[in-house]
């Protein structure tokens, strides 16, 4: 290992154990992890007990209905990314964070690293409550075997890559939050923004008329084709395949950060 590789990764050690003690350490950090976990799950259960499945059937994607709260969720999630950059604005701390770690880029990738582990632990136990919600709810509405409705399980392959995709969902909103936060600085601004990419896109592609333009807004829209991860049915109907539709989320992130980085990067703190 080269002297260069060891500053950096002590440097990127250093940076990460800061990152953790601030987001740790705040006081909003864990009430809305909570209040985010708390949403999810209570819309999903919400929306699992809303829905009734006669005996004609009803076509609904079961495990889809169950994971309902992700759209709920992820508002939080962005507010917290979005505090996680710019309270150190606010307060001043972060010409202390880059005197301690002076390479900008490797403060971001810390950050981006903490705030999303945080996510996925969090974001896990949201899913697996949700589906776990569900599978107790759904039979009780008619999702049962017999209108072809197995229990939810994660040991069926497409659930479970409904509940992995979901908690990805969530990381990666997160990361979109950090991303903006660092290129606008302030956290209202952040919020909005991000919650305009991921709220307003399915409003617009309400109200145009043409469906091929429909069709190649959902499958760029950051929410709607995200949350294609979570079908488990009629797959073909879809406007972007499941893992396809995660990638195009997983580039608005990349995007974001790509931006945020620059930003941080070459203006004073």
């Amino acid at each position: 290992m080269s002297t260069a590789d060891g500053a950096w990764r002590g440097d990127f050690g250093r940076a990460l154990r800061a990152e953790w003690t601030k987001l740790r350490t705040a006081g909003d950090t864990g009430r809305l992890l909570l209040l985010a976990v708390v949403l999810t799950v209570a819309v999903g259960c919400g929306a699992a007990k809303a829905v009734k499945c006669p005996d004609a059937g009803c076509g609904q994607d079961a495990v889809k209905l169950a994971l309902t709260g992700v759209t709920v969720g992820q508002a939080v999630v962005a507010v917290l990314a979005a505090l996680a950059v710019s309270g150190e604005y606010g307060t001043g701390m972060i010409r202390t964070t880059l005197t301690a770690v002076p390479n900008r880029l490797t403060v971001l990738t810390a950050k981006a690293t903490v705030l999303a582990a945080v996510v996925l632990t969090s974001g896990t136990a949201a899913v697996l409550a949700s589906l776990l919600a569900g599978r107790h709810i759904l039979p009780g509405n008619g999702f049962t075997e017999a209108h072809g409705y197995a229990p939810l399980s994660l040991a069926d392959g497409p659930t479970l890559r409904a509940a992995a995709g979901s908690v990805l969902y969530l990381a990666l909103v997160a990361l979109i939050g950090l991303g903006v936060a660092t290129a606008v600085r302030e956290a209202a601004s952040a919020v909005g923004i991000v919650l305009g990419l991921l709220y307003l896109f399915p409003v617009v592609i309400q109200v145009v008329n043409d469906p091929e333009w429909q069709r190649h807004l959902q499958q760029i829209a950051p929410m709607t084709a995200g949350l294609a991860v979570q079908a488990t049915v009629r797959l073909h109907e879809l406007p972007i395949g499941p893992w396809a539709g995660l990638g195009v989320l997983t580039v608005w992130a990349a995007a974001a950060l790509l931006v945020g980085g620059l930003l941080l990067h070459r203006r004073d703190a």
